[in-house]
Formats: structure tokens, sequence, C-alpha cells
């Protein structure tokens, strides 16, 4: 089996952000570090980007963080990490070091009321689910028909997504409902600050992730997995190769 290389390019940047005094590496899970598969709940991340990630939360001045869009809970469960490494859930709306009471009693009320909107709509549509959030909930169609999936995911647009107080991010096959305003960018900016970090890596591959693209600053090294349009500089083909891109950052900074 050939190894995989890194570009030239990648391994460039990866050379000069290892030198950063402060580092945040913050990674989207599904996609990136798992491969995407039919039933959420049985994503689990590849070995060898575990052994990387690990690595890396250990060095100093060194924070790794999750960044996703799955509840707080859930990227807890099927990721597997622990301190040090940190996550970030439902599209920013939650952090690990503060996981409870981010909603106010109105935030309550409208996500309860957008769980009874979501599942009279959907009633029972085949391959189609419902993931319920701490701040809202998704509406994933990739095990549905296509023509179910398309008239779902249109009827959910024009119906609780439209609603004043409901804020939409639509992935892959999947549209997210959120009684917040969140933003994978916004967690970056947040992120950020908090670690004082000098430069930022983040990896992703859906069109939620583009908030974060959008928010990196030069010195900062942005890389979008997969095809599909990106403000990213950086591309690799699947998650394997973000394993030897972790590692291999591992290992320049381990060096410093």
């Amino acid at each position: 089996m050939t190894e995989r290389q890194l570009a030239p390019d990648l391994d460039a940047a990866l050379q000069t952000l290892a030198a950063t005094p402060e580092l945040l590496v913050a990674l989207d899970f599904d996609g990136v570090l798992a491969p995407i598969v039919s039933r959420p709940s049985a994503a689990r991340p590849l070995p060898e980007s575990v052994r990387a990630i690990e690595g890396l939360a250990a060095l100093p001045h060194t924070t790794v963080v999750l960044v996703s869009g799955r509840g707080l809970a859930d990227l807890a469960t099927v990721s597997g990490f622990t301190a040090p490494v940190q996550m970030v859930g439902s599209h920013g709306g939650e952090f690990s070091d503060n996981p409870d009471g981010f909603l106010d009693e109105n935030e309550k009320r409208r996500r309860a009321e957008l769980i009874d909107e979501l599942a009279r709509l959907v009633d029972g549509a085949p391959g189609v689910a419902l993931e319920h959030k701490p701040a809202g909930v998704a509406v994933h169609v990739r095990n549905a028909d296509p023509a179910i999936g398309a008239r779902v995911l249109s009827a959910v647009r024009s119906g609780p997504a439209a609603r004043p107080g409901v804020h939409p991010t639509e992935g892959k096959a999947v549209i997210d409902l959120a009684v917040v305003d969140v933003s994978k960018g916004g967690a970056i900016d947040v992120l950020r600050e908090r670690t004082g970090a000098g430069a930022v890596l983040f990896v992703g591959d859906d069109v939620t992730d583009e908030a974060a693209f959008a928010r990196l600053r030069p010195g900062d090294v942005g890389v979008k997995v997969g095809d599909g349009n990106t403000v990213a500089r950086y591309r690799v083909t699947e998650p394997p190769d973000v394993a030897v891109a972790l590692e291999r950052l591992r290992q320049l900074r381990a060096q410093r």
C-alpha cells in the first residue's frame, strides 16, 4: 500500500505552524476525524487520528479542540476523547467548560415547540431522522430516498426554519435548526481569545465549516477535507489524510 504523502505546500505550512508559541488546533469530527457513516451514533475516530490528537494535546502550549455540529454529550460519546482535549458542540452553542444553562427560558420553550413541529412534519418519512440537540434539532436525510429527502428539506426550509428565533445551518444531507445564533466561526473567535493562540489550524469538511475557515487570519492554516467549494487554502482527500497531517504537526511541534 502506498504511503500517504502531504502536498508540499501543506507540509511547509505545518512546519511554520509548529513553531507558533501558543497553538490552537481545532477540528471538525464527522468526515474529518471519523469517516461519514449512515448511522451517526456508529461514527468513531480513526485510531491514527486519536494517537496524533492525544500526542498534540499532551504538548505544552498546544490546545486541541473538537468543533462539531453534534451536541456536546453526543460528541464526547462518539469521539471518546477526554481532557485535555476540549470540545465545542452544537456549532458553537456548547463549550465543554460550560456545558449547562446556555438556553434561557424563552429559548427552551422555542426548542420544545421546534421539536413538536418537526416531529409532525417528518411524520415517519422513511430514512429521515431527527437528532435532538441541546440548542435545537437536526433533520438528517442521508438515508432517505432522494425525492423524500428533498421534499422534507424543502418543507423544513419553508416552515420551521423560517420561524422567528430559529437559526438554520445547512450541511450535507442535513439541516440543523438552533434556537440560538451560533456558528463555528464564532467558536473559533472565542477559542482564540481564551487560549491566546498566535495561530490556528482548523480542519473541516462540510459547508458549516466555511464559517470557521472565513474567520482564519494570516498565519492560520485552514484545511478542507474532500470535494466542494471552500475558502480554505489547503485541501486533503479523506480522513486518513487528516491523520497524516496531524501526526506530522505533532512530530514537528515535539521537536521544537
